[in-house]
């Protein structure tokens, strides 16, 4: 592993190539922190993808992009004479300092639960108005509730136990079905957003992240279903022109390869 000394010097060799390709390169001179938006998200995306297949070699590349980034829209910030990249780690820093009393003052914690606690009633006298002021409206809807419901619980807010979580489930799933009986689609579909919401509670009273165990299995119905086409192709058949059982006999072996 690298040395501190040498960590500094590859982040201010980083810095150095930052400035040499805003002032050199044509595309890198032209973005603007609005243009490389969606490929900042998009990154973070490759970055979470890598994490789950658990391939540190490609973790270690994908941090390199977002880090990129990073110190790209630090070097626009320094342009307008808004921030630098220093400020960028001094703000961060002053924040983990000021949100972790146990750590730089003289509060006393218990656990995990007390930080979590302390955390969100430090950024309530921060000046926010609201514990969920905190939560990016652009994410994506499951990963939402996850931290709304996270968020609310660091307060306080919450169920005692996973049994009632796991109660107020079944209530929602029965409700939701009434819904489907009276066919009633506005309604089936504030149900069911309730019945993923609780979802969403249970799992993390499990401490299951929904969005990890979701996209596993994602990944794990594509690789079952490719090798599904795999072996209708090497029989020389379409899937439109296989049955429904005869597609089960390779579904099911597929389970044998991919759990």
């Amino acid at each position: 592993m690298n040395s501190r000394e040498e960590q500094l010097k590859a982040l201010d060799r980083l810095l150095t190539i930052m400035d040499e390709l805003r002032e050199q390169c044509p595309w890198d001179r032209k973005q603007t922190m609005q243009s490389l938006r969606h490929l900042t998200i998009e990154e973070v995306y490759e970055l979470g993808d890598a994490i789950l297949d658990k391939d540190l070699d490609e973790v270690k590349k994908e941090l390199g992009d977002v880090l990129l980034h990073i110190v790209f829209y630090a070097k626009i910030g320094s342009e307008t004479r808004d921030f630098d990249i220093g400020d960028v780690a001094n703000t961060i820093c002053e924040k983990l300092i000021a949100r972790h009393p146990h750590i730089y003052g003289d509060v006393k914690v218990n656990g995990e639960e007390d930080v979590k606690r302390n955390w969100e009633n430090l950024k309530l006298k921060e000046g926010k108005k609201s514990v969920l002021e905190g939560v990016p409206q652009s994410l994506p809807a499951l990963v939402k509730a996850n931290r709304i419901q996270d968020k609310v619980a660091g307060v306080g807010f919450d169920w005692e136990e996973p049994s009632q979580v796991w109660e107020k489930l079944q209530e929602e799933l029965g409700e939701f079905q009434e819904e489907v009986k009276k066919n009633d689609a506005d309604q089936m579909e504030a149900e069911f957003g309730d019945v993923l919401f609780s979802m969403i509670n249970y799992a993390r009273f499990l401490n299951i992240n929904p969005e990890n165990a979701l996209e596993r299995t994602n990944k794990k119905f594509i690789k079952r279903f490719r090798y599904l086409e795999e072996k209708a192709a090497a029989s020389q058949k379409n899937l439109k022109d296989m049955s429904l059982d005869e597609m089960d006999v390779h579904w099911n072996k597929s389970k044998d390869f991919f759990k």
